[in-house]
């Protein structure tokens, strides 16, 4: 996929859908269940990988520590405090709070690489993040449910800026690829940790299929598709599709026939499509993407291709 803008919004609009499919795997014990996902994810992305014969990198101590944190906080981390907060807040509040993940991005990302946020890409953050609080529907849970969500947020966060000083030399592929295969051993271990070994049995057939979907599309698609854009939006622009998660769990869950869309639903999304509009217009201060980014694109110039096709 040669659009940017195009890969953010499907990898953020596939990752929304995970809401609707997640919920037919309810019964699974959680931990055990997103080890699976994500070992499926790495042989796909590996195999990808292999086929495309890129070269030979040879990982540092800080890439190999990078990796190690992101599989830690922005794939078992998430999971890990995306499950405790629902113990105590509502899916509301939580996808209220994990929507500001645009206007932290905005912000933080840009001071990282040592610029100044744009004004109007933070403008657009907000109003991004606005429009995805208002599509979770500003729901209410207590003290412990919000710093749940907020530790969340973080690990979300991480998940992107974590991989930015990844990209120029291990390209999307390996990114996606090798956290999602560190995070595997961390899962099980809190499967067993809190679920004992009755969580490690094999799935159902249904439940085979649903983790078929979320392992292959919302994770090994996805999750290329994410940090391509990444690398070739920058971090404040490519984060304004961030809230277009709970626009894809809104569509899923109504093509499903689970719900159907209120007012509070349909203006969030039209927020969110506003916000990230109003941060891809181009002005003199914002699109500009760093040139290791540039340098990645030229080292995988067909790495699109092979993993949608995967």
């Amino acid at each position: 996929m040669k659009s940017a803008p195009a890969g953010a919004a499907s990898a953020m609009l596939l990752v929304g859908t995970s809401t609707a499919v997640s919920a037919t795997v309810a019964d699974y014990p959680v931990f055990a269940g997103q080890a699976l996902r994500y070992a499926l994810a790495a042989v796909i992305l590996l195999a990808v990988v292999r086929r495309r014969a890129l070269p030979r990198v040879r990982l540092t101590p800080r890439e190999l520590l990078l990796l190690v944190a992101l599989a830690a906080t922005g794939l078992a981390g998430f999971n890990l405090f995306l499950v405790e907060a629902t113990r105590h807040a509502g899916p509301a509040m939580i996808g209220s709070v994990v929507g500001a993940v645009p206007l932290v991005l905005a912000l933080v990302g840009p001071l990282l690489e040592r610029r100044r946020p744009s004004p109007r890409t933070v403008g657009a953050a907000l109003v991004v993040a606005v429009g995805a609080a208002v599509a979770a529907g500003l729901g209410s849970g207590s003290l412990p449910g919000l710093l749940l969500s907020l530790g969340a947020l973080a690990c979300e966060v991480a998940f992107s800026l974590l991989a930015v000083p990844l990209l120029p030399k291990l390209g999307p592929l390996r990114v996606a690829a090798y956290p999602a295969a560190l995070s595997v051993p961390m899962l099980l271990a809190a499967s067993l940790a809190l679920d004992g070994t009755s969580a490690l049995r094999l799935p159902t057939p249904g439940e085979a299929a649903a983790f078929g979907y979320l392992g292959a599309i919302v994770t090994a698609a996805a999750f290329f598709l994410w940090y391509d854009a990444l690398r070739r939006l920058g971090t404040d622009r490519a984060g304004l599709f961030a809230g277009l998660v709970p626009v894809g769990a809104l569509l899923t869950t109504v093509a499903l026939g689970l719900d159907r869309p209120g007012p509070a639903d349909v203006a969030g999304a039209l927020l969110v499509a506003v916000g990230v509009v109003m941060g891809l217009r181009r002005s003199g201060d914002t699109g500009r993407v760093s040139q290791p980014s540039e340098v990645a694109v030229d080292r995988e110039p067909a790495a699109s291709q092979a993993s949608v096709a995967s």
